[in-house]
């Protein structure tokens, strides 16, 4: 199998990867992703989460995660990150000092450090009203165009419970999106795309609105493939 570290979705990226993708059908290429899915809240409170309190119910720090994280891509060049979830993202953003900013400015300019999906959070599909996946993804997109200049290009919805049309009809090319990706679906619908080899395809969300087609792929996460 050829392993390709895929972790950037920016366009130049991708043409990185195209170069050392292999065409011929008898090699497996396989895009590896380095990235977090850090819960805004589950059985944490968001600062629990985030300072690593209360570790008797779940350990998790995601400052020390963005921190090495960072300090990491600082490190080695070949290196690259991708992070989601921007409450977290800015929590830690507002404590660094200048220095710092800059650093981190660079590695996103260098295409090192990528973001997915951008909203505030990963929010659910299932109970969520669409005006509070807009104004969510707003927020989070606001603030990656406002300080990096940055538009993410993909849909990373790996641990949503169930998957709604009107999500995939808002993941389109209207807010930037190339691509949707999922690991949750049900045991059956996965058993049956498995053997079917249908774990990705483009999905047609709307009956009524051109031009509302995404592509979609499993991540392989939470039973995912």
């Amino acid at each position: 199998a050829s392993f390709v570290s895929a972790s950037n979705v920016h366009d130049d990226a991708a043409t990185e990867v195209r170069k050392v993708v292999s065409k011929d059908p008898s090699i497996l290429n396989v895009h590896l992703v380095a990235h977090t899915h850090d819960d805004v809240g589950w059985l944490k409170t968001i600062d629990q989460y985030f300072y690593g309190l209360n570790n008797t119910i779940h350990h998790a720090n995601v400052r020390l995660i963005l921190d090495t994280s960072i300090r990491a891509l600082e490190e080695n060049p070949d290196r690259k990150f991708t992070y989601a979830e921007m409450k977290f993202f800015t929590m830690w953003w507002n404590q660094q000092d200048e220095n710092k900013r800059a650093s981190v400015k660079k590695l996103v300019a260098e295409n090192r450090l990528s973001f997915t999906n951008g909203g505030w959070t990963m929010h659910d599909e299932a109970a969520t009203h669409f005006i509070g996946m807009i104004d969510q993804t707003t927020l989070g997109h606001s603030f990656l165009k406002e300080t990096f200049d940055y538009v993410p290009r993909t849909g990373w919805q790996i641990d949503s419970f169930g998957h709604s049309v009107t999500q995939a009809s808002l993941f389109t090319a209207d807010v930037g999106f190339d691509a949707v990706y999922f690991g949750r679906i049900d045991h059956q619908d996965l058993k049956l795309r498995l053997n079917e080899k249908r774990c990705e395809g483009i999905w047609d969300t709307s009956d009524n609105i051109a031009d509302r087609e995404v592509f979609w792929s499993l991540t392989g996460s939470y039973g995912g493939t």
